[in-house]
């Protein structure tokens, strides 16, 4: 019989129980249409709990949201990573990616996206996903400034509203989806508004990329399933 103690996975935090739970019961419900205690239920935790963490049901869709821009940050952070393939690849990518993603989690993401909508014309500012959304934001203009100084995009434009321009683009895109055609592909949706936004503004077609597609796989409700 062998001595050795065998692994254990370390234990998971309440915190972040209650946000599996949260999450779980969006995706089955396709609505916000649950309760503080079937939240607590499902993580095994108390109601009292659920209250000290997020303080409200409003402020558990919130800390949700905040994970779903927390898995774009991700996504940018590999796309930054990849210093060798062209920006304009990898932001065609970046919309193949999240249309990939949004199309396979369906409902879940129309919340989800009312409350993105909500921070982006500024209704919910000072939270926690407003702040993730920020750090997103300058993200992309990071590597937006890459294409720019590589020659890849265009130099007389500001690349802070280029990243205001590709996350309009973004949002517009994936909203019209969600709540107009959700029958449609996504995936070709965002790939049309890639080339749109691409269009003027890279200095090569990303279309003529013959090397290896990036890979931007995440492990969280941004990254292809």
């Amino acid at each position: 019989m062998s001595n050795v103690t065998p692994l254990k996975a370390p234990p998971v935090d309440s915190r972040t129980r209650i946000l599996r739970a949260t999450q779980l019961l969006l995706r089955e419900l396709s609505s916000a249409d649950f309760t503080v205690a079937e939240v607590a239920e499902r993580a095994g935790v108390s109601r009292g709990t659920v209250f000290n963490q997020f303080g409200s049901k409003r402020g558990l869709i919130e800390a949700v949201t905040e994970a779903v821009y927390a898995g774009y940050e991700a996504i940018l952070d590999k796309a930054l990573a990849d210093k060798k393939t062209p920006v304009p690849v990898l932001v065609r990518k970046l919309f193949e990616v999240m249309g990939n993603a949004i199309q396979e989690g369906g409902t879940f993401y129309r919340i989800v996206f009312r409350e993105i909508s909500r921070i982006s014309v500024g209704l919910d500012e000072g939270g926690a996903a407003e702040e993730t959304r920020r750090r997103a934001v300058g993200l992309q203009v990071h590597l937006l400034t890459r294409g720019q100084a590589r020659g890849e995009l265009d130099p007389t434009l500001d690349p802070e509203h280029l990243a205001v321009a590709f996350d309009s683009l973004v949002l517009g895109t994936l909203t019209h989806w969600l709540y107009d055609d959700a029958s449609s592909s996504l995936r070709e949706r965002m790939l049309a508004s890639s080339r749109v936004f691409l269009g003027p503004v890279a200095m090569q077609s990303a279309e003529e990329w013959t090397g290896p597609e990036p890979d931007l796989f995440v492990d969280g409700d941004f990254g292809p399933k």
